[in-house]
């Protein structure tokens, strides 16, 4: 099979060489054959010049002729004006005695002058058409000088491309050589595909069962991923199940979940006793929100915390309202324990609280609302909530 590719390969070569050669000369053969025509058309293009400055000298001889035998007849005319102003000088005595005869031989002169004075303008004339003449003769020889150095140029060109064809001759011949040692190595290279085909075949085997794997360990991640999403999506459910069964009843935070309950309700001013009145509101509130919690088996099992938060404003210094949000929230929490509902459900071992002072303000629009930053929040924690979460943001993660 290698023997025929070869030898399949060699025919090949030598039918592009035999084209490649044909080529050259066909496109050699049309250049000769532009020059030639070239020459020819500028020849005769030559020729036809020549005749028609043949024509021109002719003509100009013929005017010259012409203008010769002008000035024969300007000269003789001369010289009988000269013979006629000696008659006149002669016969000065005569003209007083003869006025009439006189006047006659005035008109005369006059005529002659007029006469003169054509003469002479056709001699203008004549000159003017030398003068073209002339011109046109310098023209059609400064042509001729270019038609010369064209031929000249054309001749240099000629030359040129036999040298370039004489190198191309000797470039194909070393090409010849090049192209067998090129065969030559062909063939070994040949060999050694073969061999490394079959490497190749071996390493695809390998990969193809390498990838299967890899496909049953992308379908068991994308499995454990599926789970762990179902995981992190468990406070979403608690906070949708919160807006559902509290409605508008109770303010909680949309994001958090976290019930908000304002400070001047709960408390005087400055104060962290609770208002006996606003015990009734905070009993049913933390009895509604967390109700909704315990009394539900797919979120009380993942329950961790039950946070009381203080929150105060930035008026005063940070000690005094980290102090009065702390025994707020120690208040609260301390009433909600003696609750009977915290007692049925034994809510008591989820519940902490702390003191926030004014590190979580509650800004509109760039400005803190003073009003809604005194509060008490009551949140939620799930188990695990943290890594949780920080799962959540690696799966979202691109």
């Amino acid at each position: 099979m290698f023997r025929n590719d070869k030898t399949n390969a060699e025919s090949n070569f030598w039918i592009s060489y035999a084209d490649l050669m044909a080529g050259l000369l066909f496109v050699f053969i049309l250049l000769i054959g532009a020059i030639v025509s070239k020459s020819m058309i500028l020849k005769a293009d030559l020729h036809t010049k020549d005749e028609r400055l043949l024509k021109l000298s002719e003509t100009l001889d013929v005017k010259e002729y012409s203008l010769a035998k002008s000035q024969e007849l300007l000269a003789e005319k001369e010289r009988l004006l000269t013979l006629r102003d000696a008659r006149i000088a002669e016969d000065a005595i005569k003209l007083s005695e003869a006025e009439k005869q006189m006047q006659l031989q005035n008109a005369r002169i006059a005529k002659d002058q007029l006469r003169l004075t054509e003469n002479e303008r056709m001699f203008k004339l004549h000159i003017s058409e030398i003068d073209k003449l002339n011109k046109l003769l310098l023209e059609a020889n400064a042509k001729q000088d270019l038609l010369s150095n064209k031929i000249v140029i054309v001749q240099n060109l000629l030359d040129e491309n036999k040298d370039a064809l004489d190198k191309t001759t000797k470039s194909l011949k070393e090409y010849e050589g090049k192209v067998l040692m090129l065969s030559s190595e062909l063939n070994e290279t040949k060999d050694t595909v073969k061999i490394k085909d079959e490497k190749l075949l071996t390493l695809l085997n390998a990969l193809d069962e390498k990838k299967t794997k890899y496909d049953e360990l992308v379908a068991n991640l994308q499995a454990q991923k599926a789970k762990i999403k179902s995981l992190t999506g468990i406070k979403l459910k608690v906070i949708a199940a919160l807006k559902e069964a509290l409605g508008d009843k109770i303010d909680i935070d949309k994001e958090t979940g976290s019930l908000r309950l304002a400070s001047n309700i709960l408390f005087e001013s400055g104060d962290a006793t609770l208002k006996p009145e606003a015990k009734v509101e905070l009993k049913k509130a933390f009895e509604e929100y967390i109700g909704t919690l315990v009394t539900n088996p797919s979120i009380k099992s993942h329950l961790d915390k039950i946070i009381i938060e203080g929150h105060t404003d930035s008026v005063g210094s940070y000690i005094y309202n980290l102090n009065l949000s702390q025994k707020r929230a120690l208040a609260v929490m301390e009433y909600l324990l003696t609750l009977d509902f915290t007692k049925k459900h034994n809510i008591q071992p989820l519940m902490i609280a702390s003191g926030r002072a004014y590190q979580d303000t509650i800004m509109v629009d760039g400005v803190e609302d003073k009003e809604a930053s005194r509060r008490i929040e009551i949140k939620f924690r799930l188990k695990n909530e943290d890594a949780m979460h920080e799962i959540e943001k690696v799966l979202d993660a691109k």
